[in-house]
């Protein structure tokens, strides 16, 4: 397994990173081992979870997915490098959600208690709180840092302005940095090239794309012409709808059927494919893959070993999905 530093940070983490979204709900806890068992056989020890998670739960499973890795954790928590994050809904009352002081402080001992851990590797907000004042955020996430409690920070589905102005506010403050960042990226969904990934490459700041299948969409398996099948994220829980109307949509589909033919000529899976292009854009660190079986993990781990695409391929493969160039801007 190759690895590479954590954007600006001394720490170095695997070049994949096992998202845990699944276990819990889409997998029974024999089922979750099986699958970090087999990330950790292929030499992935970077892992990422969420308070509320499992995907497609509520308050009656939130926290599942982090008691699940803390179990299979112990007693070999060093080998790993541990991220989760916080800012979800985890109850009713108003205050046990969003990036407040209160509820940052109050998620990260929750999340340290079910992690079985005293500290975490990466703390991540896990969205833009537009009722806190990012000052706030910012200054509670630094009282993680020097309580010990989180060696690095983090965020998820911030725009690229918010994450500029994080990063001024830290300097001016002298306080705790965003070191990463977490987005949505995939063949499908390309928006970040404009903004958000120059400017991580430019701060060095380490990107950690998370649907770089594309909900399992760009696997390649499925078919319009049916309904997304049962068990499968685009119907599960209170998650499916989401996903539907991120990809269940008749440009998707087209940009598949091409796809799968560049695939074929290739000789390459489609899974395989898919990630190999994610990496071979340079301010990606370690794109975040998920698993509802052991098996799907072999794949990814082949991209990873194959490298970058060569450039002939990608540029066919971003011809077909029409993602934003810098050159467009001089249109």
């Amino acid at each position: 397994m190759q690895r590479t530093k954590l954007g600006r940070t001394g720490l170095r983490v695997s070049r994949l990173c096992l998202g845990t979204m699944t276990f819990g709900l889409q997998c029974d806890v024999a089922q979750s081992h099986a699958i970090l068992d087999t990330a950790a056989a292929g030499g992935i020890d970077f892992l990422d979870a969420a308070d509320v998670y499992p995907l497609g739960g509520g308050h009656n499973t939130a926290g599942r997915t982090e008691q699940i890795v803390g179990d299979w954790l112990k007693g070999k928590r060093h080998d790993f490098i541990v991220a989760t994050k916080c800012a979800g809904q985890m109850g009713s009352k108003p205050w046990n959600q969003g990036a407040s002081r209160k509820h940052i402080l109050d998620a990260i001992d929750a999340s340290l208690r079910r992690l079985g851990t005293d500290y975490v590797d990466l703390y991540q907000l896990h969205h833009y709180d537009p009722h806190t004042p990012i000052d706030e955020s910012l200054e509670a996430l630094d009282m993680v840092v020097r309580a010990g409690k989180a060696r690095y920070v983090g965020v998820s589905n911030w725009p690229a302005y918010k994450v500029a102005r994080a990063l001024g506010r830290s300097e001016v403050k002298n306080i705790v940095r965003i070191d990463s960042v977490q987005p949505r990226y995939n063949l499908l969904f390309r928006s970040f090239e404009r903004d958000l990934l120059p400017l991580c490459a430019e701060e060095a700041i380490a990107v950690i794309p998370y649907n770089p299948l594309a909900g399992g969409l760009l696997t390649g398996k499925h078919s319009q012409k049916a309904p997304p099948p049962q068990g499968s994220r685009f119907q599960l829980g209170t998650a499916g709808a989401r996903y539907q109307a991120r990809y269940w949509h008749d440009q998707e589909f087209e940009s598949i059927d091409a796809l799968r033919k560049v695939a074929a000529e290739a000789g390459m899976s489609m899974v395989t494919m898919a990630m190999r292009w994610v990496l071979s854009n340079p301010a990606i660190t370690a794109p975040i893959i998920g698993a509802s079986r052991p098996e799907q993990l072999a794949d990814n781990l082949t991209a990873v070993e194959q490298g970058a695409l060569p450039q002939d391929l990608k540029a066919r493969l971003d011809e077909i999905t029409h993602g934003w160039r810098a050159s467009d801007a001089e249109r």
